[in-house]
Order: C-alpha cells, then sequence, then structure tokens
C-alpha cells in the first residue's frame, strides 16, 4: 500500500487516516526529511491522543511519507525550547514516546510503526516507544545526539539497553554510528525486516490481525507486559487474578465462548 505525500506546510505536519479500526499517523515533511518541528510534536500529540480516546479506534500505525521515517529534530526550530527547557507535546495529551513524565497521558492502546530510509535519533526513540516495528531493508539508524553537543532525552538511553543490553546500547550511543536494519533486528530494535516496498502493507497486516482481537483484553496484556518490563514481574504478576476476573466477565469474553462452540470467528465490541 503506497501513500503518495500531500502538500504540506513549510513547518511540516502529521496526517491522519481513519481505516476501519485502525488509526494511520502520517508524518508529512519529506522535503526536509521529516525532521521534527515544534508544529509536528503538537500534531503528533494530538493523534496519539486521538486514537486513545475514540472507541471506535483499535491499533494505530505510525508510519511517515517519502523515502526516509525521520532525520530526527529539526534543531534551529527545537534548540530555543531545548534551552528553555520546555517541551513540544503540550500537557495533558498523550506522550508519543510514553516516558510517564508528569503532566502526560500514557498510551494504552497497541501501536505499530513502519521505517524506512533515514531513521535517526527521535525517529528511533519513537519506535521503541511503539509495541512493534516493522522495518524496510534500507533503513539507516542513527542515534547521534553526542555528535551535536546534546544527550538523548526521548528514551534512548533506557530502552537501547533495556532491548540490547548497556555494551551494545553503549557502543551505538556513544559513537553515534550509523546502522542498518539487520543490525537493528539483532539488537531487538525491531522486529521484522521487509522488502521497502511492502513495508506499510505489512505494518497495516500486523495492526489489523491485532484489531481483530478482544480490545479489553488486548489493552489490559500489553499494559501487563508493560508494568513487567518497567516494574518488574513480580509486580505484574500482582495483577493477574483481578485483571482477569474482570476481563471474563466482559461481553467480549462470552463472545469468545460462543465463538469457540460455534466454530467462527469472534465479533468482538471491546465491552
Amino acid at each position: 500500500m503506497n501513500i503518495s505525500p500531500s502538500l504540506p506546510a513549510a513547518e511540516g505536519s502529521i496526517d491522519c487516516t481513519v481505516q476501519g479500526p485502525l488509526l494511520l499517523i502520517a508524518i508529512n515533511r519529506p522535503a526536509k526529511r521529516n525532521g521534527f518541528t515544534p508544529k509536528m510534536f503538537r500534531e503528533l500529540g494530538e493523534a496519539y491522543t486521538r486514537l486513545d480516546d475514540d472507541p471506535a479506534l483499535r491499533v494505530g500505525v505510525l508510519h511517515a511519507l517519502g523515502a526516509h521515517f525521520t532525520a530526527g529534530l529539526d534543531l534551529p526550530t527545537i534548540a530555543p525550547l531545548m534551552q528553555r527547557g520546555e517541551k513540544a507535546v503540550p500537557l495533558g495529551l498523550v506522550d508519543p514516546l510514553n516516558l510517564g513524565m508528569d503532566g502526560y497521558r500514557r498510551r494504552s492502546k497497541p501501536m505499530v510503526v513502519a521505517v524506512q530510509g533515514i531513521t535517526y535519533t527521535l525517529g528511533i526513540e519513537l519506535m521503541l516507544a511503539a509495541d512493534i516495528v516493522v522495518a524496510a531493508d534500507d533503513c539507516r539508524f542513527s542515534q547521534l545526539e553526542v555528535k551535536r553537543g546534546i544527550m538523548a532525552t526521548g528514551g534512548a538511553t533506557l530502552r537501547m539497553a533495556e532491548r540490547a543490553g548497556l555494551g551494545n546500547a553503549l557502543l551505538h550511543l556513544l559513537t553515534g554510528d550509523e546502522f542498518g536494519s539487520t543490525e537493528a533486528l539483532r539488537l531487538n530494535f525491531v522486529q521484522k525486516v521487509v522488502p521497502a516496498a511492502q513495508l506499510l502493507d505489512e505494518a497495516l497486516r500486523i495492526a489489523e490481525a491485532i484489531a481483530a482481537q478482544a480490545p479489553l483484553a488486548v489493552v489490559s496484556t500489553r499494559k501487563n507486559a508493560l508494568k513487567a518490563v518497567e516494574q518488574g514481574p513480580l509486580v505484574a504478576m500482582q495483577d493477574f487474578i483481578t485483571v482477569q476476573q474482570g476481563l471474563s466477565r466482559s461481553e467480549d469474553a462470552a463472545e469468545g465462548v460462543r465463538s469457540f462452540v460455534e466454530k467462527r470467528p469472534a465479533k468482538f465490541q471491546g465491552r
């Protein structure tokens, strides 16, 4: 599936398309390698918030228009915010980086990300903050903040080590080197590598498979897995009985049993 770029404003845009239960979120500033401006940050937070707040939407798919996912921050427009210690995403919205910072909401619904071409700095942090990443075989990754005299503060220092081990993380964090999709797959930064022409189709296939499952169970399963990573398995395990008890009383659980007995696909309503 190919989506051609529209003509965004000079400072770029985040364009949303509803496709059944999916919200496709497109990064649209291809003339500048999708470098992020404050406007794009704000619109991305609004898009993630829309996904969480609309009960008809079940899964988000973040992708980019043009040849590249993103070259990262548009430093001339972002640097003044950094110097003032300000965030580009307004308080009260869902944080696309999902860091759990004060004043921001955390995403509850699944997010699949499709990355291609240049995927630098913020691009890596956005994909690590998501749930499932599909990478094109032409990806060029780099967490190069040290080459600009700054530090990665969008989650790379946390999540790269968690996924790949401290030594592997520091190899790339401290050198700012460029690596490809094969290395990203080895380090567990991405889950699948596909030919560039198949990228969005594969991301959509995965998102549709998730959207076909029971929404309450999907949200609870994702939340518990994330809690296990962030707070430890013993903490996450404490939720097993109460969460399962609530889910088992849902209309979707009853539909799951009926569909099994009747040997047909389930039709879940999220209730």
